[in-house]
């Protein structure tokens, strides 16, 4: 009997990633690796204090110090523009909302800890940090507000008293007047009230920047660790330093993680390029962990209340949300489309046929928020995920039979939903029940009973997500043929750390006939590569690898012409073959080097395939855990996970994205605490403080696929970048809650489930 034997390159192909040689063995490159000749080195003095007027002294003492170099204060750099705020989005009163300044360096006020008052320079960082102990900061104390709901009390101390509120914002999706009408029809309203805890994203690699100017050209270069050169250029140029685009060189090298929030301009990224430029030197900033959290963008932190409105039938009528969603001290770049565009996936997987949405931002002394692992999507499965659980319990249907009974029915794909997303294909069903199947649902019983017996608490949950990525565009992608047969890739996404190398290599070696050593990909240089969208929301594959395809066709078909030249014969009698082009069924050939040495010149391929839908990944996750009862310790027995990912471009990349996607999301839920106290001090500033989940407390993940190939992606591809952090915290939370429930009678409990926090729960209900 034949087997089917798994193609060597190629879409769906289980290519071993060929970063990883480099990376495992300490040959990685990374920003901080980079000294240029006459480097110096940058320290930023930062805010002590959350909310205060502020003065500077001895400033001059600082600057006379050995070895210093420069010091920027907000009064040197007043040329600059303010941090900008690239979303702006319209109201629900149809008004745009205001957005305060951030500057590059504060000067009279500072409106949280960590904020940034000076930038010096000196011949090392120890050198910086000395002359920054001279530099005397006069606080005078204002009032501050931390938490959402103290910042939006009547008489709360305002971040911005000029706007008179505390309120940034309110967005909104649906129809108000339609959904009240649906709640007048209801035979049964659940609600629920749920906290999304702010989180510190920790990727392994803290920031770091190098400025350099070339005054001859008047150009600057940046290197620093992003998720997309050409953004990040744009963003300093336009909205900071007031130059052209073309002035500015971006270059990224390996990237240790970004989740997001390498997407944003930090300020030390200008600021080394303004000292650069004062001092004819390269100017070097390296971030420490504690700077990550006090600097860097948070994510998360919404507080959501939300109604479901159901007929005797227990169909869904009716959804109303409000959710409020923390902005910290400024409005980050991003920062105002995150719950705007999360909102926009409140629905889930289900038919809602009228829905009422607000998304209420709000300013507190706190480090900003902006996008992290899934940006609003995650926030908004979480909630309709433990809205429909609670449903389910009291309507009597339980998990599955809920969620069963209000699908979107495959039959009614492709789906419109209430805020105007068009799902195109899935099995919302398909994969519930292949993901219970593989969770033996229906043996949890005896499961729990044993548990029990030995004196522990068990529960079982699930979580059927749909997420919105891949965003309308396109990714355009070059193949150039070289001069030695090798074959380069320019393509403007941005790896860190996902393996593009490696998933666009494998469909150019398909292509081309290649080995995917002779194949190089290029990235992260805006000189270098022509224009780019960078990586962010699940794009880089579904929209980078269509155009990959389409532009190696290209050079394909260019190749075979050149070599239909040389060979004396028709381009359809040839095949590329390691490395060679062949006259199919003989063994007259070229070298693919020879190709190119007779072109007359580069032969290239370039393609830019767009898409005008986003594409719509779902699937199901289920977790068990058990709890022990004294001392609030869980453990995840049991995980499996079903997802829809339209098609699998190589299963050990994917497995890889949704481990550690599930990973950060087991960790929200059970761990991580970001936590203030009411002087606006962090008091989580370090891994000392601050709980990430552990490979030790990781389960087993049984991931399979369910897919339906998307029709709005060319390739059929959906997205998997952010999946496991979207389905991840439902399912753990709902097994939670079930185990707390039936073993104690806890009647809810929010996220971060710590020990503590489970065993004060569980005494609580006990009393």
């Amino acid at each position: 009997m034949n087997q089917m034997v798994p193609a060597k390159f190629g879409i769906g192909a289980p290519v071993r990633r060929k970063e990883d040689a480099a990376l495992i063995t300490g040959h990685g490159h990374f920003t901080d690796d980079f000294a240029p000749e006459g480097c110096q080195h940058a320290y930023v003095l930062r805010s002590a204090m959350a909310h205060a007027k502020i003065s500077l002294s001895g400033l001059d003492e600082a600057r006379a110090f050995p070895g210093v170099s420069l010091i920027l204060t907000a009064e040197d750099i007043q040329d600059l523009k303010t941090m900008p705020t690239r979303a702006v989005m319209k109201q629900i009163d149809g008004t745009m909302h205001k957005c305060p300044p951030q500057p590059v360096l504060c000067g009279d006020e500072v409106r949280y800890v960590g904020d940034a008052i000076a930038f010096i320079v000196a011949d090392s960082v120890n050198t910086a940090k000395s002359a920054a102990e001279l530099i005397e900061v006069d606080y005078e104390p204002l009032d501050v507000v931390v938490g959402i709901e103290d910042a939006l009390a009547d008489g709360a101390p305002l971040v911005w008293p000029e706007f008179g509120t505390n309120r940034a914002f309110t967005l909104g999706h649906g129809d108000a007047d339609k959904c009240a009408a649906a709640f007048k029809k209801a035979a049964h309203v659940t609600k629920i009230r749920i906290v999304n805890n702010r989180l510190v994203s920790n990727y392994m690699e803290a920031r770091a920047c190098i400025g350099e100017y070339d005054a001859q050209t008047e150009r600057y270069t940046l290197t620093a660790g992003t998720q997309g050169g050409h953004g990040t250029r744009d963003v300093i140029c336009e909205g900071i330093l007031g130059i052209d685009p073309s002035r500015l060189r971006v270059v990224t090298p390996d990237v240790g993680g970004g989740f997001g929030t390498k997407i944003f301009v930090y300020r030390e990224y200008p600021l080394c390029l303004v000292a650069a430029q004062r001092l004819g030197k390269p100017v070097k900033w390296t971030g420490e962990r504690t700077e990550h959290f006090v600097t860097d963008a948070h994510g998360r932190d919404n507080i959501t209340t939300a109604e479901l409105a159901m007929d005797a039938d227990h169909k869904i009528l009716g959804l109303k949300i409000d959710v409020l969603a923390s902005m910290g001290a400024y409005l980050h770049q991003f920062g105002p489309y995150i719950p705007y565009v999360g909102t926009s996936m409140s629905t889930g997987l289900y038919d809602v046929p009228a829905l009422a949405v607000t998304a209420t931002g709000v300013y507190s002394n706190v480090v900003p928020t902006d996008a992290y692992r899934g940006a609003g999507r995650p926030e908004a499965a979480y909630l309709i995920e433990r809205l429909i659980e609670k449903a389910g319990l009291e309507t009597g249907l339980g998990s599955a039979e809920i969620r069963r009974r209000n699908f979107v029915p495959q039959e009614k794909l492709p789906y419109t939903t209430a805020t105007g997303r068009l799902y195109d294909t899935g099995d919302f069903a398909g994969h519930m029940d292949k993901a219970m199947a593989e969770a033996d649902w229906d043996g949890f019983k005896a499961r729990q009973e044993k548990s029990a017996a030995a004196g522990k608490y068990r529960g079982i949950g699930m979580c059927s997500y749909i997420e919105a990525c891949a965003f309308p565009g396109g990714e355009e992608a070059t193949v150039e043929l070289n001069d030695n047969g090798t074959v380069t890739l320019l393509i403007g996404t941005q790896t860190n750390g996902q393996g593009h190398a490696t998933a666009y290599g494998q469909v150019i070696a398909e292509k081309l006939g290649l080995d995917l050593e002779h194949i190089e990909v290029i990235q992260g240089d805006t000189d270098r590569v022509r224009k780019g969208g960078g990586t962010g929301g699940s794009r880089s594959i579904p929209l980078g690898l269509p155009s990959v395809n389409e532009a190696s066709k290209i050079l394909v078909q260019k190749i075979k012409e050149q070599a239909a030249q040389q060979l004396e014969t028709g381009t359809d009698d040839l095949e590329l073959v390691d490395g060679n082009v062949r006259v199919v069924g003989t063994d007259r050939q070229v070298t693919l080097a020879e190709v190119a040495a007779q072109a007359s010149e580069k032969l290239t391929g370039r393609d830019e395939v767009k898409q005008v839908e986003a594409t719509y990944p779902n699937g199901t996750h289920i977790a068990e855990l058990e709890v022990d009862p004294e001392t609030g310790e869980v453990t995840i027995e049991n995980y499996v996970i079903v997802d829809d990912f339209g098609v699998t471009v190589n299963p050990i990349l994917l497995e890889g994205q949704v481990h550690g996607g599930a990973a950060q999301a087991i960790s929200q839920a059970l761990c991580e605490n970001t936590v203030y106290d009411e002087d606006g001090q962090l008091l989580t500033a370090s891994l000392m403080d601050y709980k990430l989940i552990r490979a030790a407390d990781l389960p087993y993940f049984n991931f399979q696929t369910k897919n339906v190939p998307s029709t709005t992606n060319a390739l059929g591809i959906k997205g998997a970048g952010e999946a496991g952090t979207i389905g991840g915290c439902a399912s753990v939370m709902n097994a939670l809650q079930m185990a707390l429930r039936d073993g104690a009678g806890v009647a809810h409990i929010d996220m971060p489930a710590t020990p503590l926090r489970i065993w004060e729960a569980i005494q609580a209900a006990k009393s």
